[in-house]
């Protein structure tokens, strides 16, 4: 194992280590007993989501350590520390959470082995957040969605779950079509279609279960496509306050998905979505009772489906995904800085000051660069960001796969309608970086 000492330019990378004991190999790093006195954090997962929320930490004093498979991840060069382990390794994840001995481990992806979270949590001094079962769950959408409906017995669309072709085929033939198929262990939204006849049981079968190439799976669940008007993240902060936990809301966040061509595609969100009263009450009840069944503190994003007045549950992230980047700009503290506060225990607020909404693109192809020309990137930059009140951000990448998220366009207005307008237009702009 090899150590680095930070400069500004290199922050250490540590490699991982087989035991939790450090080896008697490894050289010992600089005693700083500054360092020593703050707040250690570890990241399991060191994607482009993560940024925000590793400023966040750095502001209120924390150390961060960024943990991902390989060196040279979109966090290691921003947080204090990086390890490279192999995070779908139960013994050596558990054995770098050991050695490092973080204060908080924070589930930043969902290629986590789960058994390892266990070990730190039974040490009495890491705190896994939100929670085991939380970060358990968030991978599991069959465990997910058995805790919601059969225990907690919240409205979800009727559902089934199919280990073969045949066993979905056989679900499609009793309940009908259409259908949604999606994988049971995948990021949100990833290996999703819809069945509208028999020949799509097949194709739809090897989309999910072939999603999230880094997790093997072979099970599907298939969902009764309900009538619904519009669908929204409802980001519930679960914080503990001086009487115990609290829960609090955002503002409803709306969000589609938008076939950008060539495989492209484009998720675009406002804040705030309009709800009828009762909607809104619904939602925040739904919201609050599978929180509170998953536990621990942090930014939960529970996705609900709304027809007039009927909220159906879909499904939770227990950490900020894509309509986080909205907040950025809609709210006096973002999703990130909410999430940081909510694990460290400090006041939260989910004021929103401005409407506002967000494109989010992701390519379609696994080749997929930026301009190389000078002359058309500061083009691009100056037209998306000649829109009123836009702003954008341009994400970096590791490595080549189909999906992986390129940029994306934020803008407010005083409505959200007008915002949304305005982040299309940015969006357009820049996706002449990459030559759409």
């Amino acid at each position: 194992m090899t150590e680095a000492i930070a400069t500004a330019d290199h922050p250490p990378v540590t490699e991982a280590i087989p035991a939790a004991k450090k080896p008697s190999t490894a050289e010992d790093p600089p005693t700083d007993p500054e360092r020593a006195r703050r707040t250690r954090v570890m990241l399991l997962g060191s994607g482009d989501l993560g940024r925000e929320l590793v400023l966040a930490f750095q502001r209120l004093g924390v150390e961060v350590v960024a943990a991902d498979r390989f060196a040279n991840a979109p966090l290691h060069g921003i947080a204090d520390q990086s390890v490279v382990v192999k995070l779908t390794d139960t013994d050596e994840l558990a054995a770098t959470i050991g050695w490092l001995q973080p204060r908080f481990v924070v589930t930043a992806t969902d290629l986590v082995a789960a058994d390892a979270l266990t070990a730190a949590s039974e040490t009495g001094f890491t705190q896994v957040v939100p929670s085991v079962r939380g970060a358990r769950l968030t991978t599991d959408r069959e465990g997910m969605r058995r805790l919601a409906a059969d225990e907690l017995g919240l409205p979800t669309a009727p559902f089934w779950f199919a280990g073969s072709v045949e066993e979905l085929r056989a679900v499609a033939e009793h309940a009908g079509f259409p259908m949604v198929v999606k994988p049971v262990a995948a990021s949100h939204g990833e290996g999703e279609s819809v069945m509208v006849r028999p020949e799509d049981v097949e194709p739809a079968w090897q989309r999910a279960v072939s999603a999230g190439d880094r997790v093997a799976h072979s099970r599907v669940m298939a969902e009764t496509v309900v009538e619904v008007d519009y669908e929204v993240t409802l980001l519930t902060v679960r914080s503990e306050g001086p009487d115990g936990p609290t829960l609090d809301f955002c503002a409803p966040i709306g969000h589609r998905r938008i076939d950008g061509g060539d495989g492209e595609l484009v998720v675009e969100s406002w804040q705030p979505q309009p709800m009828s009263t009762a909607a809104l009450d619904a939602a925040k009840s739904i919201a609050a009772r599978i929180v509170k069944a998953l536990g621990g503190h942090g930014v939960f994003g529970v996705e609900l489906l709304i027809h007039g007045d009927e909220v159906y549950f879909s499904d939770v992230a227990v950490r900020p995904y894509d309509t986080a980047l909205l907040t950025q700009r809609t709210q006096r503290l973002s999703a990130f800085e909410l999430q940081a506060r909510a694990i460290l225990g400090l006041t939260t607020d989910t004021i929103m000051i401005s409407p506002g909404a967000a494109r989010v693109i992701y390519s379609g192809r696994e080749a997929v660069d930026a301009a190389a020309d000078t002359k058309l990137v500061t083009g691009a930059l100056a037209e998306a960001l000649a829109v009123p009140e836009a702003d954008v951000v341009v994400f970096g990448h590791h490595e080549g796969y189909p999906r992986r998220r390129l940029g994306v366009a934020i803008a407010t207005a005083s409505d959200a309608l007008i915002a949304r307008e305005r982040a299309g237009h940015a969006a357009a702009a820049l996706r002449k970086l990459w030559g759409a």
